[in-house]
């Protein structure tokens, strides 16, 4: 019998899993490659956005995004792939979690495109600087990349992208009605004496001046 807990029933063996879901086709099967191809190679080079996927040494996981021009991750060889650390926060959440646990996942994301592409694999931290130099952008090169060798790559389907709508503009909600950052983080954060204006304005000098 499943345990009972705020989820109600829980699934707990992958047989159970399968009785439920079925198992995948022989085209899903086999469409793992263990390198980048052309294929991928090709969709690397298209792609201005990616998810990143880390855990640190006890499984407790993070996914962080990376974004800049299409090609932003530059590709050594077939087998390994450098992420350049762009100015951020200074959380550097990813960063930590590569140095007690070298796993990771990519999930790169090109606008406009139902399917994605997906790579896990072993990374590390990179500060040599005649590699940084090739990832150059308005003259500054990043100060750290996050190498990635590749162990297994693979299309992911558009089924969530279509169900979703995500890259069709009459079915995104209007910005009036969206979230505010600044709204959230200063409830999040409780800073004495921090308005929420105050904090869009250090988003908005944030994003216009340290991209």
């Amino acid at each position: 019998m499943n345990k009972i807990s705020v989820f109600g029933e829980r699934i707990s063996t992958e047989e159970e899993l399968r009785s439920l879901i079925g198992y995948p086709g022989d085209l899903v099967n086999r469409k793992v490659i263990f390198h980048l191809d052309v294929h991928c190679r090709n969709f690397i080079a298209q792609s201005p956005f990616l998810l990143l996927a880390t855990a640190d040494h006890s499984g407790l996981c993070d996914v962080s995004p990376r974004g800049d021009v299409p090609g932003f991750v530059f590709v050594l060889d077939e087998k390994h792939l450098v992420i350049p650390e762009r100015p951020g926060n200074r959380r550097v959440d990813s960063m930590r979690n590569i140095l007690s646990n070298p796993q990771v996942g990519l999930l790169f994301l090109i606008p406009g495109l139902g399917e994605t592409l997906r790579i896990n694999g072993k990374a590390c931290l990179v500060k040599d600087e005649k590699l940084l130099k090739q990832m150059e952008v308005n003259g500054r090169s990043p100060l750290v990349g996050i190498g990635v060798e590749v162990e297994e790559c693979f299309v992911h389907c558009a089924k969530a992208i279509l169900r979703s709508k995500l890259w069709e503009p009459e079915t995104w909600p209007d910005k009036k009605r969206l979230p505010s950052a600044a709204k959230m983080l200063a409830d999040h954060a409780k800073m004495p004496g921090t308005t929420v204006d105050e904090i869009a304005e250090i988003l908005r000098e944030s994003y216009s001046n340290r991209l």
